[in-house]
């Protein structure tokens, strides 16, 4: 694998005093897409928290870019290139969809998104722009997620859950934008808890139980029975 954009070392995750992560180690290369799979309750959307900042750990358990960042603020990291799209989408509700996604370019970080890029990969949220963010239908207050987390122009999206409690087409067609957001040099970690979704999306996954790394490798070279026993801990 090419140098690690990103490196999870032995991670540790607390709540309190509930731990949640038990030595969780993960990598993700330039231009690779790692799928974290696993039942609800495993430490998925905990391990993105980790890394995007919301859950402060030990400095050199999270890498990026060469750099210690577990112990940087989330505003700090999206400076550095790490965007998260949060589970529940978490749009503005008092803001149009359009002042949403400007909110998601604030720092000026240089890349190659700005509105209209976002626009041409989401042509529905064009038509929407002025409507408030409460008047979207699920998919397009994902779409619009997905997009206020690109205008920072991040090196490392973290998707957590894009296809929850929307309809088979709407996660296919969300799922068919992802490749473009790879072209334009960006790595993705997708939390997803569709194995069939998360198997066709990601060169590589780590699938999680209980906080601890049950089974992780190539997409290609995992059979759904080691995948299956792993997720339900058979």
């Amino acid at each position: 694998m090419p140098e690690a954009l990103l490196e999870v070392r032995a991670l540790d995750a607390f709540y309190g005093d509930f731990q949640a992560l038990f030595g969780v180690s993960l990598a993700v290369a330039p231009g690779e897409v790692v799928a974290v799979i696993g039942a609800n309750g495993a430490g998925k959307s905990t391990l993105l928290k980790c890394i995007a900042g919301l859950i402060r750990s030990h400095p050199d358990a999270i890498v990026f870019d060469g750099e210690p960042i577990g112990d940087v603020p989330a505003h700090a990291l999206v400076a550095r290139g790490i965007a998260l799209v949060p589970e529940g989408r978490r749009l503005f509700p008092s803001l149009s969809l359009e002042e949403n996604l400007l909110i998601g370019g604030q720092l000026g970080r240089h890349g190659p998104w700005s509105l209209a890029r976002v626009y041409e990969l989401f042509p529905r949220l064009a038509e929407r722009r002025h409507m408030p963010s409460t008047a979207l239908s699920g998919g397009e207050q994902q779409m619009g997620a997905i997009g206020r987390a690109l205008m920072s122009n991040p090196s490392l999206l973290l998707c957590d859950e894009i296809s929850l409690g929307l309809a088979p087409i709407v996660v296919r067609d969300l799922y068919t934008r992802l490749p473009r957001i790879v072209a334009e040099g960006t790595s993705l970690i997708i939390v997803e808890q569709d194995i069939v979704q998360a198997l066709e999306a990601a060169n590589r996954v780590c699938c999680l139980q209980e906080g601890r790394v049950a089974l992780a490798g190539q997409s290609a070279s995992l059979s759904r029975e080691s995948i299956s026993a792993a997720y339900f801990g058979a």
